[in-house]
């Protein structure tokens, strides 16, 4: 029998983004520790990152998870594509993010891509602008997921049925 915690483990999408290896200058030489940063998703609209720093891989990509599971959040999907248009931005990045006809697929870079692989949308097109850290550009796309509008608040909005805008 599998207990509650293992049945929510395995609907979770993990994709690793980035893992660093990062030296300290001590008295004796130098100190190696190690930075993950993760994606989690249900590939049904949720998603969350967690960044997380350990003396090993694999507890780094752990603790990474763990925070990741902590910063989970709902975003609006429509017809495997997101409801509208968006412009995340953080600090010098932004990402534009865009719909897409049925069929065309993620058209991103890496971090974007691994993002929108774990929410569950299958198809957006995409671009980076600005400073190409991969943290900063994960915060900038989390910026604009989290300021998207569901298609009804959208319709709602210009006094017209869902079916009017999207048929």
């Amino acid at each position: 029998m599998a207990t509650r915690e293992e049945a929510e483990e395995k609907k979770f999408v993990e994709k690793l983004i980035r893992l660093n290896r990062v030296s300290k200058a001590v008295k004796g030489g130098r100190k190696m520790s190690f930075s993950a940063l993760m994606v989690v998703g249900d590939g049904k609209g949720r998603v969350g990152y967690g960044f997380g720093k350990a003396n090993d891989v694999t507890e780094a990509i752990r603790k990474s998870v763990e925070k990741a599971k902590g910063s989970i959040m709902a975003v609006p999907i429509k017809k495997n594509t997101l409801p509208h248009e968006i412009i995340g931005e953080y600090k010098s990045a932004s990402v534009l993010l865009k719909p897409a006809a049925p069929g065309t697929g993620i058209i991103a870079g890496g971090p974007v891509r691994a993002i929108m692989e774990a929410v569950g949308v299958r198809d957006v097109l995409s671009k980076s602008l600005g400073s190409k850290n991969t943290m900063n550009i994960v915060k900038g796309v989390f910026n604009g997921l989290k300021n998207l509008m569901p298609a009804k608040k959208i319709a709602s909005g210009r006094k017209k049925s869902i079916m009017d805008m999207w048929g």
